[in-house]
């Protein structure tokens, strides 16, 4: 195995515990959130992976509402943030202010937090506030602390953006660049219900049905099982699976199919094969299972890779977006050591 650490006995009893928590979670959500099977997967795998992401939907699909539960089953404080033009860093990160002690007459600085103190921090249109105001959302993930008048100010944990963005209306907004991007470790496709759902949706919220979920988890344990996905051990052919996935779509690498070179601009970092292991080992952990597979690589690639590889004019000529790039290089890749070494197109997946 690549990964020395091994699954101890009460480690094993918390995969089983998280598989439960897992089915709890979902179950929960469902009272309040209609559909959404995907969406709601890969966020619990992003949680627990200790990843931040992005959801990209058009308005009232209920990624508010989601989210908002989602922390709700948690025990996890919950925070909105909703993202205007006119929003300044201080509005989020907080600010400090003079103020007298009464008692001497004193006067010093006290630093007043701002909403970015919670577990669950909605970034809610993300893509409608200024760059300035971005980056400063932006460093808080990165390094879990703010920093206000000189001092460093750590966040509460565990902590997770989740991010939601419209993609409809750009006019008057300030898409985040490729590399503030990469921050997050999902884009996640969030894609208008089914008939089903939709006749469910209009049901239940034109009449006074009222959704309740309970809490399932807690931050202590929710940063416990964090812990245990990093255990989880992965074979070295995996991990070299999953590296093949960020390293053909680089131009600079010879080794880059046609269609790579065709329609991309830029290809993805090392950061998209380091959120395919830890995504694949928290899919593996949610499903019950102590080992990573091919087919958790397989699932976790396109919220991955979604905004990480860039397409060219080219593509966008012809309707090709990164989604329709990924499915190639799915079935490009081989998915199994025997298979590597009969396939010609790419040099041994094994090494």
């Amino acid at each position: 195995m690549a990964d020395n650490a091994k699954l101890e006995g009460e480690d094993l009893k918390a995969v089983a515990e998280l598989r439960d928590a897992h089915d709890k979670i979902v179950e929960q959500l469902h009272h309040v959130v209609v559909g959404q099977e995907e969406v709601i997967e890969e966020l619990l795998i992003a949680i627990f992976a200790r990843g931040h992401a992005l959801l990209v939907g058009v308005p009232g699909l209920a990624k508010t509402l989601l989210i908002r539960t989602l922390a709700d089953t948690m025990s996890l404080k919950f925070s909105r943030i909703q993202f205007t033009p006119d929003l300044m860093p201080s509005d989020i990160t907080g600010t400090e202010v003079l103020q007298e002690d009464r008692a001497t007459g004193k006067r010093e600085f006290k630093f007043l937090q701002g909403p970015i103190f919670a577990n669950i921090i909605l970034a809610d249109e993300i893509n409608r506030t200024p760059p300035k105001t971005q980056a400063a959302l932006l460093e808080a993930m990165q390094e879990h602390q703010v920093t206000a008048g000189g001092k460093r100010h750590q966040l509460d944990q565990p902590f997770f953006v989740l991010a939601t963005q419209n993609p409809i209306e750009q006019e008057g907004t300030y898409p985040l660049p490729e590399a503030q991007q990469d921050r997050f470790m999902f884009n996640i496709h969030v894609d208008y219900p089914t008939d089903e759902e939709e006749l469910m949706i209009m049901k239940m919220t034109t009449a006074t049905y009222k959704g309740t979920v309970e809490r399932v988890l807690d931050g202590a344990k929710i940063m416990r099982l964090q812990e245990l996905v990093r255990k989880v051990p992965i074979s070295e052919h995996v991990i070299r699976y999953a590296m093949q996935f960020a390293r053909l779509t680089r131009l600079n690498n010879p080794q880059a199919p046609e269609f790579v070179r065709k329609y991309l601009a830029w290809g993805a970092g090392p950061r998209a094969s380091q959120y395919l292991i830890l995504g694949a080992k928290a899919r593996a952990v949610l499903n019950g299972r102590y080992y990573v597979s091919g087919d958790d690589i397989r699932a976790v690639v396109h919220p991955v890779l979604r905004h990480r590889i860039i397409p060219n004019f080219a593509a966008e000529a012809e309707g090709i977006n990164s989604d329709v790039v990924i499915d190639k290089l799915i079935e490009l890749i081989p998915r199994a050591e025997s298979d590597s070494l009969a396939d010609a197109r790419l040099p041994n997946v094994a090494g």
